[in-house]
């Protein structure tokens, strides 16, 4: 079933046109990808479709009572409440729910010697009461720990204002927000900018499983392709529209730019025959021949000129090396940092040979950046020493492009540290990197983040260094530049040390994957995927015990079986019966608990929310292992011989 058109929307802000007739068309449980350049109205196309800002033309057609939701880069948490109590304003509806349940509860308590009244406060209790549970009503406050949990919002944090929360926390509480509501239509604006790789490997989970339509704006090609099963590109103010993930895309792009391409050199080649035809009859000067040429000319009017495609201007460049390394790159020893007490990492080890290219990963604040740093000795470590090998030429690219003079003009920035390159080729070094004619006189603080980070790689590719040490090199840069980005590192003939969170980027450079954790320090061979694999296996095998390759949970029960069966029937009929006693007062207490997280006093206080949730969970889980148990118990009672 179709979830939402459009028709030819159309929006302008002054003179400058952001989308022309564009249409698009939405199927319930489709996952979109949107796509394109940095200011081509991705974000304007989402605020149009929440209702959030009027076309100038066109139609949005939404299926009737369908909700829409919008998250945007902007925060809008205001409020004073926890960060707790901001979420559980979602489910005031329950809430108000609950409070009708309580009500007849006390109606029925105080009618109950009227039949025909309590008959009927009985029904709307038992409406009100499937309703309930169909929404949720027992399982909000676990659902909210669990969104808390995934977008990595620690159990201090959760209870603390939430006005005082950081812009990126700010922004991961209005993910989880929307990801509560559930809405029909759930449109996210890079929601993984302020997310660390565990939460927004939970993200992706969450959108593959949501019951709803998704449309995301993101930057991050290995989450577009692990969530999105559509594309749509937004280019010249017109939209295209792809079946398949981000790579499907890329591909079928490609293909149809080609195609395109062909048509209209084609067309193009038909035109000039025409035309030469057309000249030549002219060229006889005969009534005949002049109305031949004259009959040519109006078909050649009428024929519907193909436009020339034009692929909207990439950044194009390559990186060199000016001279050959030895084998051994860079050999670091025993390095540890801390500052104010805190120990970031220690005992780091690290051997780059020539050719390597390797990708460090880990979570915010773990000392990624501050491992670059002592390694181009801009810090000194606490312990440990760096070592370079023969003949190596070091290039750093700052994340933070620190190097840049903020009060230089772009041309002056490259041109003084390549006082021999004539101005003319300063110029065309820019241009490849798409700062044209007066643009190349900017002040670099006047640059957005993109820019600035353009000018750094036009640095970096001039220095034609042997040993290029990255710092999230794709941060600021837009879909096409990560591509030519990834293009030029193939191509390099160095050694790479890159600290990375673009995982489509790992994966295509790296070949070896250095994760720092506050447990220490893990290599593993390979790119982010086979990094995943190995991390999965570890996982797994962690789990099994060492004889037969069996997981402890398999063990365990065998054991219990076999105790079992040493029992004698009468004792295994004793534990039957046992058992079911238990069974019964542990789905009592289910059910105790169940109550208690419907009572307003519960759910209002944020520690006994989470202590009856957490009370409910365990609960739960005796029940399903006491279930279990007397399956096995019984079975065995009815074997048994004596």
């Amino acid at each position: 079933m179709v979830l939402l058109t459009l028709q030819n929307v159309t929006k302008a802000f002054g003179l400058n046109v952001i989308l022309s007739d564009v249409s698009l068309t939405l199927k319930e449980g489709q996952r979109l990808g949107l796509v394109g350049v940095n200011g081509s109205g991705k974000s304007t196309l989402l605020k149009i479709i929440a209702g959030e800002m009027p076309s100038d033309s066109g139609e949005v057609s939404l299926v009737r009572g369908a909700r829409t939701g919008l998250l945007t880069q902007q925060a809008d948490i205001t409020s004073d409440l926890t960060v707790v109590e901001e979420l559980s304003r979602v489910f005031d509806p329950l809430k108000r729910l609950e409070e009708k349940l309580r009500a007849l509860e006390a109606q029925m308590a105080e009618h109950h010697d009227d039949p025909s009244l309590l008959d009927a406060l009985s029904s709307e209790y038992t409406r009100l009461t499937e309703r309930f549970e169909r929404e949720g009503g027992y399982e909000w406050p676990s659902r909210i720990q669990g969104v808390l949990a995934g977008l990595g919002f620690s159990k201090e944090r959760q209870y603390q204002p939430a006005s005082l929360l950081s812009g990126g926390e700010k922004t991961r509480l209005c993910l989880a927000r929307i990801l509560l509501m559930q809405p029909e239509l759930l449109m996210l604006d890079e929601p993984t900018n302020h997310l660390d790789l565990a939460a927004t490997q939970w993200l992706e989970d969450t959108l593959r499983k949501y019951k709803g339509t998704v449309i995301v704006i993101s930057h991050d090609r290995y989450f577009l392709n692990a969530v999105c099963d559509c594309m749509a590109e937004l280019s010249m103010t017109r939209l295209t529209q792809y079946s398949g993930n981000y790579d499907a895309f890329m591909q079928q792009r490609q293909m149809n730019l080609e195609r395109q391409m062909k048509e209209y050199l084609m067309q193009q080649k038909e035109i000039a025959r025409q035309q030469a035809i057309i000249e030549r009859y002219r060229m006889y000067n005969r009534e005949k021949s002049i109305r031949a040429a004259e009959s040519r000319e109006k078909r050649l009017e009428k024929i519907e000129l193909i436009e020339k495609p034009v692929d909207e201007q990439r950044v194009r460049f390559s990186f060199e090396a000016r001279r050959r390394t030895g084998e051994d790159v860079l050999m670091a020893r025993g390095l540890s940092k801390g500052f104010d007490g805190r120990t970031l990492f220690k005992n780091f080890n690290l051997h780059l040979r020539a050719g390597d290219r390797v990708a460090v990963i880990g979570p915010n604040g773990i000392g990624k950046t501050t491992l670059l740093r002592i390694l181009v000795k801009e810090l000194p470590p606490d312990t440990g020493d760096v070592r370079y090998g023969a003949n190596v030429d070091v290039g750093y690219y700052d994340q933070h492009q620190a190097g840049l003079t903020m009060s230089k003009t772009v041309m002056d920035e490259l041109w003084d540290d390549f006082p021999r390159m004539e101005p003319d080729e300063v110029r065309s070094v820019l241009a490849l990197f798409l700062f044209m004619g007066d643009d190349v006189f900017q002040k670099i603080e006047t640059l957005s983040g993109g820019e600035r980070g353009r000018v750094a790689l036009a640095k970096l590719m001039l220095r034609k260094d042997n040993l290029l040490l990255l710092d999230e090199p794709t941060n600021h840069l837009d879909m096409d530049s990560r591509e030519v980005l990834e293009g030029a590192l193939d191509g390099f003939t160095g050694t790479i040390l890159t600290v990375s969170h673009d995982r489509y980027f790992i994966n295509r450079i790296a070949n070896r994957v250095i994760e720092m954790s506050p447990e220490g320090v893990t290599e593993y061979l390979g790119n982010y995927d086979d990094y995943l694999e190995k991390k999965r296996l570890m996982e797994a095998g962690a789990e099994e015990a060492a004889a037969g390759g069996k997981t402890r949970t398999q063990l365990d029960k065998e054991k219990r079986l076999e105790r079992l069966k040493r029992e004698s029937k009468k004792a295994l009929k004793a534990r039957v019966q046992q058992l079911e006693q238990e069974i019964a007062d542990a789905e009592a207490l289910v059910e105790r608990l169940e109550a208690s997280m419907g009572d307003a006093e519960v759910y209002s206080n944020p520690d006994k929310a989470a202590a009856a949730a957490r009370d409910h969970r365990e609960a739960q889980e005796r029940l399903e292992a006491l279930y279990e148990e007397w399956t096995d118990t019984a079975a065995l009672a009815e074997e048994s011989g004596e």
